[in-house]
């Protein structure tokens, strides 16, 4: 049986609701913006749809919630396999249970600490840097980070970067050697400073002082002072000569990019500011940016990203901003 013209329109308004209703309700997952991207590009009646979803939106305000309670249904026009990560509203005890317990272990869009983050015995909020004086160690947190400190003994210092990114550096009175755990990997040194980035599927070590050693496994290479390797589960790639001052811009409260692809400087900026931006559009992550910014001035980055690369700002509640 065909379906008229009139009925296909209602289900694409039906679904553009649901969409917006998903992505601003605090369940969203990064996999839920990707596949929204998707659907959009499906055609321009999708694209339409969801651009008057919208602009209802904005136009309700403070009356917003009743526009988001009216999407609780959990029938979709199409399949919804794509949407793997998070189980829809409205399915009862169990599954608002199993919800709850997925959102502790992966927070949606980031908004707040996971599971693994709990147990850290030091942490950075969004935005937050600070630093923190052990015996022996000093440690400079970047934004969003996580530090746990492990058992000494043997006379070796023992902590780990649960997530986010850190500045270690052994003071030079210590007797002791300090190992640094992230991810499949661990960092050891007797006397050096360097930065250790956990986020994502990888691990990147930089030296700026002295010389560590980074093992995986059965693999173990030596980082001098000037350079950086990084390493995920499958081992440790190579060390090679960096601009330091570049690589812990962080540090001095910039960020720099060089030919970074938008999606990455994107989600760098993620780390720095409460919310969310999202790109919509597939052909803005594959342009590139390139410069060096104040971390203490994010919005003034987001307002030149969209007037170098053209893209269209949509602002939703909650510092979630789209970008198409």
């Amino acid at each position: 049986m065909k379906v008229d013209e009139t009925s296909e329109a209602e289900i694409l308004t039906r679904d553009a609701s649901r969409w917006l209703t998903q992505l601003i309700s605090g369940e969203a997952t990064t996999a839920d913006a990707e596949a929204l991207a998707r659907w959009r590009r499906e055609s321009a009646s999708h694209e339409a749809a969801f651009v008057e979803a919208v602009r209802v939106w904005k136009s309700l305000e403070c009356g917003g919630r009743t526009f988001v309670e009216r999407g609780t249904g959990p029938t979709w026009s199409g399949r919804r396999n794509q949407l793997t990560r998070r189980l829809v509203l409205g399915g009862g005890g169990a599954l608002a249970a199993a919800a709850a317990g997925y959102a502790v272990m992966v927070p949606p869009l980031g908004l707040w600490p996971s599971f693994d983050e709990l147990r850290a015995n030091y942490r950075t909020a969004t935005g937050e840097q600070r630093h923190v004086a052990l015996a022996g160690v000093a440690i400079h947190m970047n934004t969003q980070t996580s530090i746990a400190v492990s058992a000494q003994g043997d006379g070796m210092d023992r902590l780990e970067l649960i997530t986010g990114e850190a500045s270690f550096a052994v003071l030079p009175q210590s007797p002791r050697s300090l190992t640094v755990l992230a991810g499949s990997g661990r960092t050891v040194t007797r006397g050096a400073r360097f930065d250790v980035r956990n986020v994502g599927s990888a691990v990147c070590v930089t030296c700026t002082d002295g010389q560590v050693e980074v093992a995986h496994g059965l693999q173990t290479l030596e980082v001098v002072a000037g350079s950086q390797l990084t390493y995920n589960h499958h081992g440790l790639g190579q060390s090679h000569v960096i601009d330091a001052a570049e690589a812990t811009a962080w540090q001095d409260g910039f960020i720099v990019f060089r030919n970074t692809p938008l999606s990455a400087a994107v989600a760098e900026l993620n780390r720095y500011r409460r919310g969310r931006v999202i790109l919509l559009n597939a052909a803005l992550e594959e342009m590139t940016v390139s410069g060096r910014f104040r971390i203490d001035r994010i919005d003034e980055i987001l307002t030149w990203i969209e007037e170098v690369t053209g893209a269209r700002p949509q602002v939703l509640p909650a510092g979630i901003i789209l970008l198409s």
